[in-house]
């Protein structure tokens, strides 16, 4: 739902005068980004937790989600030629309920080895989780993009709804790598949403007719949230 609440603004941005009437509405904007960042923000905390320091989760974080938004900018500039091939939602559908099962099914801590090459393997470790992060948040992003781009053809307002959800979506991550590590399923409740936006992504681009109002699945996700915060780790 990353970079939705530009969508639903931009048939009003379209028709304000001036850019001061654009800003009166940046509170709201800003604050629907939070919102709606939410699962994403979930999806991405979940992925750093295995790093082992919060400097290296918060680099990582900052690193990736500025490699995604460059990517989302490339998106954008060029929708009108990359947009009009569905292998690139169906490669992004199918890649979410990849990261979905891999982690939920067949996540694996190996973290044992040779002592002389734990540098190379933390290094190795902290380049994939950057790079999981970027196609994670482009993956998500690609539906929002897609929609936006049919609304409007003011590419500098989409570019600009785009910088406020990474902004939003590097806020709550943040909040939601501290909550990892109190809710017990709040990681599973990350990879769960991740599911379902990647069935969304390909029922949208494979079924013409809608089999499900986009609300259901928001209302799915908002279940999933429920069930992560509802087990809190015990302190002793």
């Amino acid at each position: 739902m990353d970079s939705a609440a530009i969508n639903s603004f931009i048939p009003t941005l379209d028709q304000v005068d001036s850019w001061s009437e654009i800003l009166t509405l940046l509170p709201i904007l800003i604050i629907l980004e939070l919102l709606l960042s939410a699962d994403n923000a979930i999806a991405l905390a979940s992925l750093t937790k295995s790093l082992e320091s919060n400097v290296l989760r918060s680099k990582a974080l900052n690193i990736g989600i500025t490699i995604s938004l460059l990517f989302r900018i490339f998106l954008i500039l060029l929708s009108n030629i990359l947009l009009k091939y569905i292998i690139i939602r169906i490669f992004a559908g199918l890649y979410l309920i990849y990261l979905f099962i891999s982690n939920v099914f067949f996540s694996s801590d190996s973290n044992i080895g040779e002592s002389d090459n734990d540098n190379t393997n933390n290094n190795l470790k902290f380049l994939r989780i950057v790079f999981l992060l970027s196609l994670t948040d482009f993956a998500f992003s690609i539906d929002s993009i897609t929609t936006a781009v049919a609304i409007s053809d003011q590419y500098i307002l989409i570019i600009f709804g785009a910088i406020i959800g990474v902004l939003a979506l590097r806020f709550t991550s943040g909040i939601f790598l501290k909550l990892l590590e109190n809710f017990l399923r709040l990681e599973t409740a990350g990879y769960i949403a991740i599911f379902i936006v990647g069935i969304k992504l390909l029922l949208n681009t494979l079924i013409t007719e809608a089999i499900l109002p986009d609300y259901y699945f928001y209302i799915l996700i908002f279940s999933s949230f429920i069930w992560g915060f509802s087990k809190r780790e015990q302190i002793t």
